[in-house]
């Protein structure tokens, strides 16, 4: 391997000292909460099926960790990673750093179909593919009236999301405006705010599939994401057909998307900020921006999930939390961003 592998500013440095900060926090996470557990038990608990402890693991640490605390953490992680991943992709195919799935009018698309999908009593099933139908539309939608109105205007692009995202925002009002209050609007509302409190096995693997399939793909193609963010003319003169190839990430994102917002609602500001943290930190190459994204979305999250089921008595939605974080977080981002490129 060449010097500039291992020197301090390497991406694979900061690849790899993220994924191990990664897991420490997620271990560490598992005995956080009004049960508190010792990072070391944690441990023991976790090796007990192959390596059991000299002090036998009670019911009740078992319980709390293979059942209670697991699940979120894991449904936490994939979310956090497949929304981060999910926005740095987006920002590489749009060329624009100020695009996510919420600006895109992803989230909201999705959020209404769930929101219909709890109107209608649809099984978990089919909120999962409701919101999937809907996201997907609110992309395609955004792409297509981009095209149509101000084709290559990038800022067109956005206003196009805005305008998107309100539409469906609006629908959203109205499902909740028609919805029975006694039963159905507080579910809508209590799901919009976004959560993991009811995290289970059957969640995790309902969000699973779509988001580590979604994932896996997107990072195989992050080299062809490289080439699409320096133009589509160019990408076509290096042999890249552009537009199945935008269309198969598309679908990929409202995929992940769509399973993250089916089974713990709208959850802002990571698929925005994320990408500029791992861009300040392995820089703007996306086969190591990609990643990076992934696992500090994914590191992200668990800490605001962990803030959010221990800061209080009781627990604060997941939405709110974002938005309270993010936006100074965007800042000052913003902020060293705009620094660098004056040089100062």
């Amino acid at each position: 391997m060449s010097r500039d592998v291992f020197s301090p500013r390497s991406p694979q440095v900061v690849i790899t000292i993220l994924a191990a900060t990664l897991l420490i926090v997620a271990v560490g996470s598992l005995g956080v909460g009004r049960y508190e557990i010792p990072f070391a038990r944690v441990v023991q608990i976790l090796l007990a099926p192959i390596l059991p402890p000299e002090t036998p693991i009670t019911p009740t640490e078992a319980n709390v960790v293979f059942t209670v605390r697991l699940p979120r953490i894991l449904l936490a992680l994939l979310s956090g990673a497949g929304l981060a991943l999910s926005g740095a992709t987006l920002q590489g195919v749009f060329r624009n750093p100020l695009v996510g799935p919420q600006v895109m009018g992803v989230s909201s698309g999705a959020a209404f179909g769930g929101t219909l999908a709890i109107l209608l009593s649809f099984s978990r099933v089919g909120l999962l593919a409701t919101s999937f139908a809907f996201g997907l539309s609110a992309l395609i939608l955004v792409y297509a009236l981009n095209s149509i109105a101000a084709r290559r205007n990038i800022l067109a692009l956005v206003l196009a999301g805005v305008v998107i995202s309100g539409f469906f925002g609006a629908l959203v009002s109205l499902v909740q405006y028609i919805a029975d209050t006694e039963d159905k609007l507080p579910a809508m509302v209590f799901w919009l705010l976004g959560s993991f409190a009811t995290a289970n096995w059957e969640k995790l693997t309902l969000v699973a599939g779509p988001v580590l399939v979604g994932s896996i793909l997107l990072l195989g193609l992050r080299w062809r994401v490289n080439l699409l963010s320096i133009g589509d003319e160019e990408a076509r003169a290096l042999g890249v057909r552009v537009e199945p190839l935008r269309w198969l990430i598309l679908i990929l994102v409202s995929a992940i998307v769509a399973a993250q917002v089916a089974v713990s609602g709208i959850i802002g500001w990571v698929g925005l900020i994320v990408p500029h943290m791992a861009r300040m930190l392995v820089g703007s190459d996306h086969r190591a921006m990609m990643p990076a994204s992934l696992i500090i979305g994914a590191l992200y999250l668990l800490v605001i999930d962990d803030v959010a089921r221990t800061a209080t008595g009781t627990e604060i939605p997941l939405g709110i939390l974002t938005a309270l974080i993010g936006t100074p977080i965007f800042v000052l981002v913003l902020w060293q961003t705009q620094r660098g490129i004056r040089g100062i």
